[in-house]
């Protein structure tokens, strides 16, 4: 990635519980693609995913079920055909609220939206374009995938270095994103529209928690607009 020169604000949207709500089974996708790696069911379930990177499930799931880590690459080369199964199936998303007008109002100020999740590149556009999400509205150059990150701060700290010299805030749903900006000294906003509500989110340190993005949008703005 290049990086840029001009003092710009980047905004670094987490996917999962932030863009777009929660699927159901989140786990379910991740076992059947290690399952197909393998060629046999896990003796052990896979690790709670919420605020994790794909990358670092398949990890976690692997060891825990003493198999080879050398599988890492095939287990996720199946979770992209899933997902990409399910988005022609019509497997949909829901947009959280608030999003689309949040986007717009960041992009009309001169910020920069892009991505910082910890899916891949595929099941990120898989996601978004089923739940109606224009992808274009993102900046993909300066996007941070997880597919193969083995803890959150490897994108966030991948993040800080190709943006440094401009501003960044990073914007997401569970303590793991807050965990990986302060990582990277990335000022961390969370929303309280995935697993974890708003009291556990001000547990990090979070400069701002908002309900969701419908009702603290002003707040998110007035924030930015201030630093």
């Amino acid at each position: 990635m290049t990086e840029t020169k001009d003092s710009r604000l980047f905004v670094l949207w987490d996917v999962d519980g932030t863009l777009l709500r929660n699927g159901v089974n989140a786990g379910g996708l991740y076992e059947e693609a290690i399952v197909l790696a393998a060629g046999r069911p896990l003796e052990f379930p896979v690790p709670r995913v919420h605020g994790k990177t794909d990358g670092q499930i398949l990890w976690e799931a692997l060891e825990e079920n003493d198999l080879s880590p050398d599988l890492h690459p095939v287990a996720s080369a199946h979770l992209d055909a899933l997902s990409l199964k399910r988005h022609l199936g019509g497997s949909r998303r829901e947009i959280a609220p608030g999003v689309v007008e949040a986007v717009r109002a960041f992009a009309a100020r001169g910020f920069v939206n892009c991505l910082l999740t910890g899916n891949s590149a595929d099941r990120t556009r898989y996601k978004m374009e089923g739940a109606g999400l224009d992808t274009g509205l993102f900046d993909w150059e300066h996007s941070y995938f997880g597919d193969v990150a083995r803890r959150r701060s490897d994108i966030t700290l991948r993040a800080a270095a190709d943006l440094a010299g401009n501003r960044i805030v990073i914007i997401g749903d569970t303590p793991g994103d807050g965990i990986g900006a302060t990582a990277a000294h990335i000022p961390f906003i969370g929303v309280a529209t995935g697993e974890y509500t708003a009291e556990e989110l001000r547990e990090t340190d979070a400069v701002l928690v908002v309900e969701d993005l419908a009702t603290g949008l002003d707040s998110v703005l007035d924030l930015l607009d201030r630093s």
